[in-house]
Parts: structure tokens; C-alpha cells; sequence
């Protein structure tokens, strides 16, 4: 039988894989450009094919690790996200760039809908252990930030993607050799449900794809656009990569605490009551952020970050209390397709937002869209009873 806090451990770091993998290349962008011969705006959209397929491909794999196997999927993600890493390493031209980014998406896919499903299965709390997962995925957007700008400057961009590559396949061969297949009849697989009334589902159904849409394509776009928002709007503070990459890093840190705070939150108390009063973060964040420079814009960095990490805590939670075992893998593929493909399309938004506005056109267009957030969280109906974890 599988040791429930290994497996956690493992599927924690696939969680930090996924996001650092996903973000090297936001990074190394600028670096990438000059040696491509290539501006930022042109460069950028290639990683939008890579995005798609991360919510694309959820769908199947999330499927699959309900009728298969998810410790095989997750075998597969370490070995397939490994090899496409270092393969990146070694393009050439932007079509195989274009196609390197793809199969990275592809393989990042199965995370989540996989991953997060077993982090539910085996959690005994499940708002604490929703809340730590988010920190990993938090600590790879801002490792990634961070390493790539390091080794970029001093090994060059190349070795940005096939040095984490190595390390990922190391650790797929530490989990394929530590973690057997599940066992879903233990009793850790009953994760914790909450009940709304039958007539009120909608309300849950529409609330969360409101959310999801939203958040999905706003968290996207600042993780994509804040290392190079940084590069101009920092310039009086420095103008050293490393320098940039070690900001962004801390900034992504106070994501990481809040996606903490809000998964403990999660265990004392309704999802309403811990959803209404963040959903008030972003938007304004957003469009004070658009004219500012230098410490202030830092600041105001932290409070988005913390507004977007937080919601996603509260959107995976929301999915684990709602559905059963063998559906959840399912549900959760349902809730990342939509994340990920909205996802996926602010790459390309970004990029022509920036083009036609600067930075400034594109952070006051997602503080609007953010607006909506606060409509979902207040549609949100009372929870009318709970069952608790490992229950039978």
C-alpha cells in the first residue's frame, strides 16, 4: 500500500514541475529574442500552441487516469515533460521551437486533473493539503522566473530548459520506483464532500466556469507578462536579468503564502465566505498597476499575485468537495480544459494587447474582466451539510 504522504510529496513536486516548465520560456523570451533574431511581440505567440494543449489535453488525460492508471499518468508526465524540456534545448528554428513548446503543453496536461485528483484522494485534510500543493505550484512559477534568468546569464538560454529536464526525469525514476498503482477501495479515497442544495448546483456549475474563465486567463497573462513588465518598468531599480528573475521570485513567494493561508481557511470555514471577500483583490490591483513603476509597482505586484493564486486554491477545493472518486480525475480535466484553453488564449491577447497599448491597455482590460469575479463569488449559494474525509 502506498505511504499517503510520499505520494503527496511526489505529486507536490510534479506540481512544481508543471508551472516551472510552462514559465521557462516567458523567461527566457528575452534572452531568446536577440539570439533568434526576433522581437518579443513575434517570439511570444509561439508558446501559445504549448498553452492550448495544456487544457486541451486534459481532457484525455484526465479520462484516462480515471479508467487507467493516474501513478502511470503521472509516470508518463515526469518521463514525456523531462524529454521535452531538454529538447527545447536543442532547437534550432522557430518552427521547432513552436513544436518543442507544444509537447511540453501536452505532457503538462496531465498534472493537474491527475495530480490534483490524487492530492484529494489521499488528503486527510483537504483544505490544508490543496493550500500546500498550491505553494509547489507557486514556487515553481517563481523558481522559474528566478533560475531561468540565472542560468540564462551565465550558461545561456539553452541550458535554462535541458538543465531542469534532466532533473525531472530523475525524479519520474524515484517516483515509478517508489509509488505502486492505487488502490481506490482505502478509505483516504472518500475525500471530503460538501452538499448544497439540488436546486442551487447551477449556481456552484455557473460560479466556477465564471471564475475559472476569468482567473484562468488572468493568472495566465501576469505570469507570462511580469517578468517583461518588470524589464521596463523596473529599469531605475536594475537592469540586471538575475536582478529581474530574483524579483519576480519573491513577488511569486507572497502567492505561494497566500495559497496557504487560503487552503486553512478552506478547512474552518464555507467556501463563500473565504471566496467573497478575495474576489475583491484583483481588479484593482490590476488597474493601479497599469501606470506604475519601480517599488510601487512591486507592491501592487504582490496584492495581484495573492488575489490570483488565492482563487485558484479556492477553485480546485471546490471541485475536490463537490464530486465523488470516480469522477473526480473527470471533473477536474472539465474545470482545466476551460482554465487552460482561456489560458492559453491570453498568450495571444497579451502579446496584441501590448502591441496596441502597452502595458497599460493590457492590465486595465483583465482588472474588467476581474469584475466578474465578484459576481461569481456572490452567486454562490450557502453549503447545507458535510460529509467528512474517509467516511464511509
Amino acid at each position: 500500500m502506498n505511504n499517503p504522504s510520499r505520494v503527496i510529496s511526489f505529486v507536490n513536486a510534479a506540481h512544481f514541475i508543471d508551472h516551472y516548465s510552462m514559465l521557462i520560456f516567458a523567461a527566457a523570451v528575452i534572452v531568446m529574442g536577440p539570439a533568434l533574431g526576433m522581437a518579443y511581440s513575434e517570439l511570444l505567440p509561439y508558446a501559445t500552441p504549448g498553452f492550448v494543449a495544456f487544457g486541451a489535453g486534459s481532457l484525455l488525460t484526465g479520462w484516462l487516469g480515471d479508467r487507467w492508471s493516474r501513478r502511470h499518468m503521472m509516470v508518463i508526465f515526469f518521463a514525456g515533460i523531462g524529454a521535452s524540456m531538454i529538447a527545447v534545448g536543442f532547437v534550432e528554428s522557430p518552427l521547432q521551437l513552436g513544436a518543442a513548446l507544444l509537447s511540453i503543453g501536452l505532457f503538462a496536461s496531465i498534472y493537474h486533473p491527475v495530480g490534483t485528483a490524487m492530492i484529494v484522494s489521499y488528503a486527510d485534510r483537504l483544505g490544508r493539503e490543496m493550500g500546500l500543493n498550491g505553494v509547489w505550484g507557486n514556487l515553481g512559477v517563481a523558481s522559474s522566473a528566478l533560475v531561468t534568468g540565472v542560468i540564462g546569464q551565465y550558461l545561456g538560454w539553452r541550458f535554462a530548459f535541458i538543465i531542469p529536464g534532466i532533473v525531472t526525469i530523475a525524479i519520474g525514476v524515484a517516483f515509478a520506483l517508489s509509488v505502486l498503482h492505487e488502490d481506490r477501495t482505502g478509505t483516504r479515497q472518500a475525500a471530503a464532500q460538501v452538499r448544497v442544495a439540488k436546486q442551487d448546483m447551477w449556481r456552484v456549475i455557473v460560479a466556477l466556469l465564471i471564475v475559472v474563465i476569468a482567473i484562468s486567463t488572468t493568472f495566465n497573462a501576469v505570469t507570462v507578462a511580469l517578468p517583461k513588465l518588470f524589464a521596463e518598468r523596473l529599469a531605475d531599480l536594475t537592469r540586471s536579468p538575475a536582478l529581474l528573475g530574483v524579483i519576480a521570485a519573491c513577488v511569486y513567494v507572497f502567492g505561494a503564502m497566500t495559497q496557504y493561508t487560503i487552503g486553512k481557511l478552506l478547512d474552518r470555514h464555507s467556501l463563500k465566505a473565504v471566496a467573497l471577500p478575495l474576489s475583491f483583490m484583483l481588479a484593482p490591483f490590476l488597474y493601479l498597476a497599469a501606470t506604475l513603476s519601480n517599488w510601487p509597482l512591486i507592491l501592487v505586484s504582490i496584492g495581484i499575485v495573492m488575489g490570483a493564486f488565492g482563487q485558484v486554491t479556492v477553485n480546485d477545493a471546490m471541485i475536490g468537495k463537490y464530486t465523488s472518486e470516480e469522477w473526480r480525475s473527470r471533473a477536474y480535466a472539465v474545470r482545466y480544459f476551460v482554465g487552460f484553453t482561456a489560458a492559453g488564449a491570453s498568450v495571444g491577447l497579451v502579446a496584441w494587447l501590448y502591441q496596441e497599448g502597452g502595458f497599460v491597455t493590457m492590465l486595465h482590460a483583465f482588472g474588467a474582466l476581474c469584475l466578474l469575479v465578484i459576481a461569481a463569488a456572490l452567486i454562490l449559494p450557502r453549503e447545507t451539510g458535510t460529509q467528512l474525509a474517509g467516511a464511509n
